[in-house]
């Protein structure tokens, strides 16, 4: 296989079809917790990734590694969250250079109101489009990619 695909080439379908739905369900979600929570979200997956975490908390690193951002972007998106009291930052104890973002109390509240509006939009533009062979079949054509 040529790594340079031709124009024609029925591949280059999949991967146009494929960037246009995920931009198409991120930007209706978008709007949806921006107009009924106030919230973007970036914010959301914050909150969501400490919440799933091991004590609330991650390392500021693993953070960005799981939102898929740079370090600086995490670093200016966490401290736009702790101006706002829904994250902390909390020195490592083994690592005085690390730091952890830890979820607070009022954050975990922030995420359960804005839930409902984000697994809503999930259901409405994404799960309920495909049928339950169709979603089998996305998430095993899929995972070898998320894999890496």
């Amino acid at each position: 296989m040529s790594t340079n695909p031709r124009r024609d080439d029925p591949r280059i379908g999949a991967w146009s079809t494929f960037l246009r739905a995920h931009a198409q369900v991120v930007r209706r979600l978008e709007r949806e917790l921006q107009d009924e929570q106030g919230m973007a979200l970036t914010d959301y997956d914050v909150l969501v990734q400490l919440a799933r975490s091991n004590q609330r908390r991650l390392r500021m690193s693993e953070l960005a590694d799981r939102l898929l951002l740079s370090r600086s972007g995490v670093t200016r998106l966490v401290d736009r969250l702790v101006a706002e009291g829904l994250v902390e930052r909390v020195m490592c104890d083994d690592d005085r250079r690390g730091q952890w973002a830890a979820l607070t109390d009022a954050g975990l509240r922030r995420l359960r109101d804005a839930a409902p509006t984000h697994l809503r939009g999930v259901t409405t533009h994404f799960l309920d489009r495909l049928s339950a062979e169709e979603l089998a079949r996305l998430e095993r054509m899929l995972d070898p990619i998320a894999e890496g």
